[in-house]
């Protein structure tokens, strides 16, 4: 017999009705002071495109992303019928390349089921490719008024706070434990929204990470306990992630004349199907990669070394050497599974080939 599971209690839930209104009010008086385009002409659209933008990303380093995607993709119907390279093209440089591949996966499933229509149904948007339980709450109260608490880092950081809980937020259990206190007090219409939105505007300006929050400004300082108790600093609660895997890796930029070398990821696994720069595993030696080279009968006119390059990913930190490679004969150059690599002009590498930030850093290197 399946053993039962008890939900986690939180404590103080009682202060939870009493934190709506004003945190209402403060977020309606300073609105103007967070002008983000996806706020001005809001469609379930546009909430869910800037939505799966902001993940993992700040949301000034979001707006341009933003307003390009949209110039080129405006309605779910031209991002199901998007062609990949395009899509990839578009979301280069934000990283997190799966959930552009998720948002058109699920404008297809929407197309399809739903008549090219965002169902206004929290199980039915959750259903869809990318969509987990904060963004299906965040598109269900802002772009349709349902009462769903989108819970992130800044509802978690802000209740715990309010709370005075030590629970780890890094937990499952935790992050449904303040869905469900924080559930019933939700309202419905406009001020749904609203009240995720205030969550948010007061997590990024007042109730801070990482240092001490603004409680002096903070419209919910006098129902705070964690305030009260002077222990904000000291909370959330978020007990680290196993240590990343560290990856050495030897990044070849093979030029010709104008035209630079690229290969395409396998499409399963980290980076899955983009355009990178060569690379090999481990760190070479000068004298290791004019082996290589020779091995693959390649003519080096040059050869330089690069600064050094560190790029982190959640699980994952690749730490990389750079080479700088003219060669005279681009032809004879391939892969270790021997296909043949892709040349690109500087002006393909704008317009068509999406890079992963991962590489940027070389090729914006002078040699």
């Amino acid at each position: 017999m399946r053993k039962q599971h008890t939900p986690l209690q939180l404590p103080h839930t009682d202060i939870l009705p009493e934190i709506v209104e004003p945190l209402l009010t403060w977020y309606r008086g300073q609105s103007t002071l967070r002008c983000l385009p996806w706020r001005e002409e809001v469609t379930p659209y546009h909430t869910w495109i800037s939505e799966i933008m902001l993940q993992q990303t700040r949301a000034s380093a979001v707006i341009p992303y933003y307003t390009r995607f949209l110039e080129v993709l405006p309605d779910i119907a031209s991002l199901a019928r998007c062609d990949d390279e395009l899509l990839m093209k578009l979301w280069q440089g934000l990283g997190y390349y799966s959930r552009a591949r998720n948002l058109k996966k699920a404008a297809c499933q929407i197309v399809e089921d739903f008549g090219g229509q965002m169902p206004a149904d929290f199980a039915a948007l959750l259903a869809l490719p990318g969509i987990g339980r904060y963004t299906a709450s965040a598109i269900g109260s802002i772009a349709f008024g349902l009462p769903l608490p989108a819970v992130d880092g800044n509802i978690l950081r802000v209740t715990m706070r309010i709370l005075q809980c030590n629970e780890d937020i890094a937990q499952l259990s935790v992050r449904r434990a303040v869905e469900d206190a924080l559930a019933p007090h939700y309202p419905s219409g406009d001020d749904a929204g609203a009240l995720n939105q205030a969550f948010m505007d007061l997590g990024a300006t007042i109730c801070l990470p990482h240092g001490a929050p603004h409680c002096a400004l903070c419209p919910l300082g006098r129902l705070c306990l964690a305030h009260a108790a002077g222990s904000a600093e000291q909370l959330p609660i978020k007990v680290k992630k196993t240590k990343r895997r560290i990856e050495q890796k030897t990044v070849l930029v093979l030029r010709q004349g104008r035209a630079l070398a690229l290969m395409k990821r396998p499409e399963k696994g980290l980076l899955a199907g983009l355009w990178e720069l060569p690379n090999l595993a481990g760190h070479l030696t000068g004298e290791e990669l004019r082996e290589w080279l020779a091995a693959r009968g390649l003519c080096a006119c040059t050869i330089t070394r690069l600064p050094d390059a560190r790029h982190i990913f959640s699980h994952v930190e690749w730490q990389m050497q750079g080479w700088e490679v003219e060669l005279g004969s681009p032809e004879a150059v391939v892969a270790e599974d021997d296909s043949p690599l892709v040349w690109a002009s500087p002006e393909e590498l704008a317009d068509t080939y999406s890079i992963p930030s991962a590489f940027q850093y070389f090729l914006h290197q002078k040699s």
